[in-house]
C-alpha cells in the first residue's frame, strides 16, 4: 500500500481561510422589475396623456435644474429625480384634497406632482426671494401648505418621524386623510424608521411609507449596504405593518399599489408600505460621477424600462395620440420650464433684512 503524501499545513491553513471569506458581489442593479402585486391600473386616454405630461414636467424641468447647476445660477446640493418619475405621478393620482407628501432630499419631482408652481421650485433653487421660502432653503428645503407639502428634508431618514407625526394628527382631528412618506433605500436602515414603524403600528396611524429604490445610496449598491435587499418592503413585518414590492417605472402599477394602499390607509387599517423599485439615471448629487456603475447598466434601464417612453409607446400602439401630438406636450413643457428658468434668473435675491425673518413661530 501507498501511503498519501500530507498536504502541507500552511496550504491547509490557506484554504479554509479562503473558504471563511465571504464571496465578493458581483450584483448588479437588475434590469427585470418585480410583477405588480395589485395588477397595472387601467388607465384612460385622458389619465395616460396627464401621467405623460406630469412626468414630461417633472423631467424637463430637472434637466434644466442641472444644466443651471453647471453654469453656476445654483449652488449648495441638488440631487436630481430624472428616471423616477413615475413613483410620484402614480402616487399622486391615488390621493384626495388633504393629502400630505413629506420626502427626503430627492424632492423637486414631488413638488412638481403636488401641484406647486415650477417657477417658484425654480427660483428656490437659485436663492430668489420669490422662492416657496423666500431664497433661504435652496433644494432640500421648501415647502406649501397649500398643496399639503411637507418638505423636502436634508437629513437621511429625519422626514420619517414626521410623517408618522403628520399621520398621527390626521387620526387625532377625526380625518381621513392620509400621509404619504417617502423616504429611500439608504434611509430605509435608520433607526429612526423603526421607532416611526412601532409607533405607527401600534396606534393604526394613516400613513402610506414608500421606499424609493433607486439601487444606490450614495455610492453604493443596496445589495451591498442592506441585508436581505430583495425584501425591503418586508422591513415592517416585526411591526405587523404588510408591505409591497412594486415596479415603480410603470406609473399604472403605481398607482394601482397607490390606490389599494390609500384604501387601507383610510378604513383604519394602519400603515402600509410601498416599495417602489426604480431608478436614478444621474448620479446621486450634481457632485457625483456615478463611476460605481456602467454606462451599459443606465443604458440598459433608459432602453427597456424608461417610465415617460413606456408611457409614449401606449399611446402610440393604441392609436390614442399621433407623433405629432406628444411633439407637442413635449413642446408645451419645455416652454413651460425655459419661462421658470428665465423668472428665477431675474428674480430679486432676498433682501438683507430677512435673516432674521422666519426663524421663530410666534404664537399667542
Amino acid at each position: 500500500m501507498v501511503a498519501r503524501k500530507a498536504k502541507p499545513a500552511s496550504t491547509t491553513r490557506e484554504a479554509k481561510s479562503e473558504a471563511r471569506k465571504p464571496a465578493r458581489s458581483t450584483r448588479t442593479a437588475k434590469t427585470t422589475q418585480p410583477q405588480p402585486p395589485f395588477g397595472v391600473a387601467d388607465l384612460t386616454r385622458d389619465q395616460e396623456l396627464q401621467a405623460l405630461t406630469d412626468m414630461l414636467l417633472i423631467r424637463r424641468f430637472e434637466e434644466k435644474a442641472g444644466q443651471l447647476y453647471g453654469m453656476g445660477y445654483i449652488g449648495g446640493f441638488c440631487h436630481l429625480y430624472i428616471g423616477q418619475e413615475a413613483v410620484v405621478v402614480g402616487m399622486q393620482m391615488a390621493l384626495k384634497p388633504g393629502d400630505q407628501v413629506i420626502t427626503s432630499y430627492r424632492d423637486h419631482g414631488h413638488m412638481l406632482a403636488t401641484g406647486m408652481d415650477p417657477k417658484g421650485v425654480m427660483a428656490e433653487l437659485t436663492g430668489r426671494h420669490s422662492g416657496y421660502s423666500k431664497g433661504k432653503g435652496g433644494s432640500m428645503h421648501m415647502f406649501s401648505r397649500e398643496k399639503a407639502f411637507f418638505g423636502g428634508h436634508g437629513i437621511v431618514g429625519a422626514q420619517v418621524p414626521i410623517g408618522t407625526g403628520l399621520a398621527f394628527a390626521n387620526k387625532y382631528r377625526n380625518s381621513d386623510a392620509v400621509s404619504l412618506t417617502y423616504f429611500g433605500e439608504g434611509a430605509a436602515n435608520q433607526g429612526q424608521v423603526y421607532e416611526s414603524f412601532n409607533m405607527a403600528s401600534l396606534w393604526k396611524l394613516p400613513v402610506v411609507y414608500i421606499i424609493e429604490n433607486n439601487q444606490y445610496a450614495m455610492g453604493t449598491s443596496v445589495s451591498r449596504a442592506a441585508a436581505h435587499a430583495e425584501e425591503l418592503c418586508l422591513r415592517g413585518t416585526a411591526f405587523g405593518i404588510p408591505g409591497e414590492r412594486v415596479d415603480g417605472m410603470d406609473v399604472r402599477a403605481v398607482k394601482a399599489a397607490g390606490d389599494y394602499a390609500v384604501d387601507y390607509c383610510r378604513s383604519g387599517k394602519g400603515p402600509i408600505i410601498l416599495e417602489m423599485r426604480t431608478y436614478r439615471y444621474r448620479g446621486h448629487s450634481m457632485s457625483d460621477p456615478a463611476k460605481y456603475r456602467t454606462r451599459d447598466e443606465v443604458q440598459r434601464m433608459r432602453q427597456e424600462h424608461d417610465p415617460i417612453e413606456q408611457v409614449r409607446k401606449r399611446l402610440l400602439e393604441k392609436g390614442l395620440a399621433t407623433e405629432d401630438d406628444l411633439k407637442e406636450i413635449d413642446r408645451k413643457v419645455r416652454e413651460r420650464v425655459t419661462e421658470a428658468a428665465e423668472f428665477a434668473q431675474s428674480a430679486p435675491e432676498p433682501d438683507p433684512s430677512e435673516l432674521w425673518t422666519d426663524v421663530y413661530v410666534e404664537s399667542a
